[in-house]
């Protein structure tokens, strides 16, 4: 068994989790539920279902606990990769067309 954290989605701070995020795990923050899609490395708004695991059934609840068996915590803090990304590289062409 491995020991790792699991950021929740809404408050940004890590949980430790000895093996696996369970189904009713909740941030040691806020109280919310960790088994979540906003929580998982498969989490994706752009992409169909908003999920980038082609098996995995539709939850239409992205921020309640469900049992989809491909979660896999993301090693995002906060906030999903794919978000992040968008963000700089708006940032990025912000910059490259602001006035001087």
């Amino acid at each position: 068994m491995s020991n790792h954290q699991v950021f929740c989605f809404k408050c940004s701070k890590p949980t430790p989790i000895v093996s696996t995020v369970g189904f009713r795990d909740e941030c040691l923050h806020c109280g919310e539920d960790l088994h979540v899609c906003k929580n998982c490395e498969f989490y994706d708004q752009t992409a169909y279902n908003e999920c980038r695991e082609p098996s995995a059934d539709r939850v239409k609840e992205k921020e309640r606990a469900n049992f989809c068996e491909y979660f896999q915590p993301s090693q995002q803090s906060g906030s999903n990769g794919a978000e992040d990304s968008r963000k700089k590289l708006l940032a990025e062409a912000e910059a490259l067309f602001k006035k001087k």
